[in-house]
């Protein structure tokens, strides 16, 4: 809902920390869900990779960078701190990191894309049924999630796996070390392929799998902690006696901070990558194959998919084809018709997730001609991740069946109103841009403020939006039948082959005929 100036802002204030992979922030906001104008600080820890596949961070670096985001803040908004009456955080999920006794970090954090656990996955599918591990824990077996990561660690890391006393995600960590104590989140913990979505327990099967004492993991639960150890409590004396609330998944509290808690909208987003969530409360739920599903709360669930390939791949096209983005390429990419380029894309340059998930997937590019010029390859491409999500679609809507409409968030969409119009004509539904530039830190701000009982609920309080873009139904028509030629092109090339090896490092260009019946695919 924008920003409010501190003196017209509402009370009670709450303070969000919003934790990313590389990035963090801290902002403060009002009981209407306004960000509190010159209240917020951010900063960035380096994401180490490794030619092995290898993806994590320095633990203690990221506890660090948020703690002098809260330093920062304190000494730049005083008053706006002073006014905190509640924090809550958002942290990615899936992240993994082991601790000792005294509670300090003996492994960096893993994040979901580090993929040196692939073989473990093999070894859990030869042990356990997938299907109906994934129809309980809304978690396929794959190198993403703790089952395959704490497999692999035993393996290959023996002597760290004895020495941890607890196994957490870096939320619980930050308040491990906040506090000196932690527990772990419903949210959270749905995200680690360990949690049944349907009692909020631990999973024994997949614990007896691994296998896991569940001793080794923090105790669920979503109530705040209070009292920070003495260092703390004195760089931040307002934030002393406050609830802090533990850390939910940034994806969930994203939907929560776009407005999208009903099943009427899905949250759409395209960054780097790209993700397709719908979040609601609901006593229980039938977990489709093909997509994912955590929670938001215990009253909760949040399902989707998630894409490897989004801004990423636009950014690989513009660069390898030599392109310069701005207006003048904008406006060539609008000016084709839809599929009228002859050609079907794989647009799995960084693998696949959802529905999938095969990490054997690579890119590619059917129906080359010497007429194809680098804008037709550039527009197949927009338009290839616009049919993986059209594909997303159709899963969430067997389920939720009903929404009518996309609110979507990400910079890459926000830059690029014709990429936003393609993804419309393929899902076949209105997409309206998000006006909130921070959605999964509001989200945390409102899940703080439904539990003060400052207001009724999340869905009380509406999110700002931006523009809209209506489907055109002739333009989806063609993308219902280009998607089932990449569809086709799929079931070909990468087949039901979903078996977990590494990440892919390339994407090929491949010389052929176009599979449809015209350039345009009728």
């Amino acid at each position: 809902m924008g920003e409010v100036a501190l003196a017209d802002a509402r009370s009670p204030l709450v303070l969000t920390l919003d934790v990313g992979t590389s990035s963090a922030r801290a902002m403060v906001y009002d009981a209407a869900g306004r960000a509190v104008a010159a209240a917020a600080a951010r900063g960035s820890v380096p994401l180490d990779t490794t030619p092995d596949g290898g993806a994590e961070v320095d633990a203690d670096a990221l506890v660090a960078c948020t703690a002098a985001l809260l330093d920062r803040l304190a000494a730049d908004a005083p008053a706006a701190v002073d006014g905190v009456r509640a924090v809550g955080a958002a942290t990615f999920w899936h992240s993994l990191l082991g601790v000792d006794a005294e509670g300090r970090a003996i492994t960096p954090v893993l994040l979901w894309a580090d993929a040196r656990s692939h073989a473990a996955v093999r070894a859990l599918r030869a042990t356990l049924d997938e299907r109906a591990v994934h129809a309980r824990t809304g978690c396929v077996l794959h190198w993403s999630y703790w089952p395959a990561k704490l497999r692999w660690l035993a393996e290959t890391r023996p002597d760290v796996v004895r020495r941890a006393r607890r196994w957490l995600s870096f939320g619980e960590y930050l308040y491990l070390q906040l506090f000196g104590e932690t527990h772990n989140s419903v949210s959270m913990a749905s995200g680690t392929g360990l949690l049944d979505q349907h009692t909020c327990d631990w999973d024994p099967m997949v614990l007896a799998a691994i296998p896991l004492d569940p001793d080794k993991l923090a105790p669920l639960s979503d109530a705040p902690l209070s009292g920070l150890r003495p260092a703390y409590a004195a760089r931040w004396p307002a934030l002393r006696g406050v609830p802090w609330y533990p850390a939910r998944g940034d994806g969930a509290c994203s939907n929560v901070g776009c407005g999208c808690v009903t099943c009427d909208r899905f949250a759409l987003m395209v960054g780097t990558s790209g993700a397709l969530r719908v979040a609601w409360r609901a006593p229980e739920v039938a977990i489709p194959w093909g997509a994912w599903c955590y929670r938001v709360d215990a009253a909760r669930f949040v399902m989707g998919g998630a894409l490897n390939n989004g801004g990423n791949l636009f950014a690989w096209l513009d660069d390898t084809l030599r392109l310069e983005n701005g207006p003048a390429l904008q406006a060539a990419v609008a000016a084709l018709p839809p599929d009228s380029h002859g050609l079907t894309v794989l647009p799995f340059l960084a693998g696949e997730r959802s529905p999938g998930w095969a990490s054997v997937a690579r890119g590619a590019v059917v129906g080359l001609t010497l007429a194809t010029k680098p804008v037709d390859i550039l527009r197949a491409g927009l338009e290839a991740v616009a049919l993986r999500f059209a594909l997303l679609a159709g899963i969430l809507d067997a389920v939720v069946p009903g929404a009518q409409q996309l609110i979507a968030t990400g910079g890459a969409l926000l830059r690029s109103p014709t990429w936003t119009q393609i993804i419309a004509d393929a899902v076949g539904r209105p997409l309206t841009l998000s006006a909130e530039g921070e959605a999964s830190s509001r989200g945390a701000a409102l899940l703080a403020l439904e539990a003060l009982g400052a207001i009724p609920s999340v869905e009380a309080v509406p999110a700002e939006l931006g523009a809209a873009f209506a489907p055109n139904p002739a333009h989806h028509a063609r993308y219902q039948a280009a998607l089932a030629r990449q569809q086709r092109l799929y079931d070909l090339l990468v087949g039901t082959d979903t078996a977990a090896g590494p990440p892919p490092v390339s994407c090929s260009l491949m010389l052929g005929e176009h599979e449809g019946e015209s350039p345009t695919g009728g």
